[in-house]
């Protein structure tokens, strides 16, 4: 037998010796903690999947997971309740959120961009004033924006819920943060030399870059003021001017008297998500794509 085949052999049989042990049991922990995380935080949703579709005697008197048959028809009550109402509530929160998160990004992606490009006095101040504006609750802020508006005469109208939506101290936070990480000094003075303004170097070069970080303060701002409920509680008067939060709960608590409209606010609760659902489906690709250009970049 030759030297190599001797040698080989022995290779052979010292492989298995050298292979990395098997992963303990310890090592799977993590992932049966993110499952219940996971188990957690999808519980609720399917509970109001299910819900949507019983009808209010089943709602009470079958099993709590069990679906019914009803959706169909609560979707139609829902729809005729006060000449469709809720519509008009998807329709208003639609228009808050869209365009309250659409100006947010912008002023947050102009001042996150200034903050982290420029130098100025008073910078660090500014962005100091800003981050404590992060810790600061919003309802803590809510009587105060109601006492301004308020003096303004801007109460109950659809300005006393975008104006306060607008300026997110946590939204400049990620902007600035972001267009330090992905805007080269390097790249603003070579477009400064060649002779391009500041608008021009804003729009082409700075706002391309920052997009995927944009996309992240818009969908945050999208669906805080999505969520909101206490400002247009405090702000709002009229029912035609609610949004599908104020107005669920506006429902709720007739449903004390009237139990039959328990089935139209889980019903509209389970409508309500569907639009961040989409949202979020949608405008993902921004962060893969992002995640993949680092990849190369890296």
């Amino acid at each position: 037998m030759s030297t190599s085949t001797i040698y080989g052999s022995r290779l052979a049989h010292q492989a298995p010796a050298n292979r990395p042990p098997a992963p303990r049991r310890a090592a799977k922990l993590p992932t049966v903690v993110l499952l219940l995380g996971a188990a957690y935080c999808l519980l609720p949703i399917l509970w109001v999947i299910t819900a949507a579709s019983k009808t209010n005697g089943q709602l009470f008197s079958s099993f709590t997971l069990a679906p019914g048959t009803a959706l169909v028809d609560n979707v139609v009550d829902l729809s005729e309740y006060q000449g469709g109402v809720y519509w008009q509530w998807i329709l208003n929160t639609a228009l808050y959120a869209g365009v309250g998160a659409v100006l947010s990004t912008v002023v947050s992606g102009l001042t996150g961009y200034t903050l982290a490009k420029y130098r100025f006095p008073g910078r660090s101040a500014v962005f100091n004033v800003l981050l404590a504006g992060v810790l600061v609750p919003t309802v803590v802020l809510a009587i105060p924006q109601y006492l301004l508006l308020a003096k303004f005469q801007l109460t109950d109208t659809y300005w006393s819920v975008l104006l306060p939506s607008i300026l997110s101290p946590y939204g400049i936070y990620l902007a600035r943060i972001y267009a330090a990480a992905a805007i080269p000094d390097s790249l603003i003075e070579a477009a400064r030399t060649d002779g391009a303004g500041e608008v021009r170097i804003v729009t082409s070069i700075a706002t391309p870059a920052m997009v995927p970080g944009l996309v992240t303060v818009f969908l945050f701002q999208f669906v805080a003021i999505w969520n909101n409920f206490l400002l247009p509680f405090i702000m709002l008067t009229s029912d035609r001017k609610f949004p599908v939060t104020v107005g669920l709960y506006t429902l709720l608590n007739q449903g004390n008297t009237t139990p039959v409209l328990y089935t139209l606010v889980i019903t509209g609760a389970l409508l309500s998500i569907l639009p961040l659902v989409v949202l979020f489906l949608t405008l993902q690709r921004y962060w893969r794509v992002d995640l993949l250009s680092g990849a190369v970049k890296g």
